[in-house]
């Protein structure tokens, strides 16, 4: 019954001085789960992330990906391999279409050279990939617009269309819903679920109700550790967890 996970995290460790970001975190991801990390603020979520997408080196320990230890894999090496990370602030070309944004991303993963002098939509091929991708993250009638023109909410999901456009085995989701409306965050709840077909997903939310909704399972982190591990349901009853967080959730 036991699968082999996609990712294996093993006793990592991340300090900055006499701060321990990551204190010997262990956890797995298993093939296309929906996988929550929660935790207060300041509990190394982000720090957690930044790690296993190679933005942030560990002091000790090792990151399993697919079978292959990647702990010292260079971001693009992690990207190619199908690790692909949404950040917690929007990074999109602002001044470019929000098609023009997809369609690199897309030559991106595809290998090839980058065309800025040459408009993308000459690109017929690309062109139709990426506006097949809007369709799916219902931002067609936006694809001429500039990204800098979309809500906050539109850039949260163009941005993580672009992770998606990198076609990840796995995809570290940082605070998706971040600054969203209600509408805006329904609609990036209902992507997520969509996606679970195509990925796993590693995804950091501070929206309790979102991570109820959509998690397999949830790691609970507090002060860099691993406080527990579980279904939603034992989770909300866990009592180290209502004690360390829950609580404060509910107050």
């Amino acid at each position: 019954m036991s699968q082999q996970p996609l990712l294996d995290i093993q006793d990592l460790v991340k300090s900055f001085g006499a701060l321990l970001a990551t204190d010997h975190v262990s956890l797995q991801v298993l093939p296309n789960e929906i996988h929550a990390l929660i935790g207060p603020n300041g509990a190394g979520k982000t720090s957690l992330v930044a790690q296993l997408s190679g933005l942030l080196s560990s002091d000790s320990g090792r990151i399993v990906f697919k079978g292959k230890d990647i702990t010292l894999m260079a971001t693009h090496e992690r990207v190619r391999l199908g690790l692909a990370r949404s950040f917690q602030i929007t990074r999109l070309f602002k001044t470019f279409t929000v098609l023009e944004n997809v369609a690199l991303s897309i030559q991106a993963r595809m290998g090839n050279s980058f065309s800025f002098w040459k408009p993308v939509s000459q690109e017929i091929e690309l062109t139709d990939k990426a506006m097949s991708l809007l369709n799916e993250l219902g931002l067609a009638s936006r694809a001429h617009h500039q990204a800098g023109e979309l809500s906050h909410g539109e850039q949260r999901i163009l941005e993580l269309g672009l992770a998606v456009a990198t076609q990840p085995k796995l995809l570290l989701l940082d605070e998706p819903m971040a600054g969203a409306g209600p509408v805006e965050s329904e609609r990036i709840l209902n992507l997520i679920l969509k996606l679970r077909a195509q990925s796993a997903i590693l995804l950091v939310e501070h929206d309790m109700d979102a991570v109820f909704r959509l998690a397999d399972r949830i790691s609970v982190l507090v002060s860099g550790a691993v406080i527990a591990t579980g279904t939603p349901q034992e989770i909300r009853l866990h009592p180290q967890v209502i004690a360390a967080y829950l609580g404060e959730e509910s107050a």
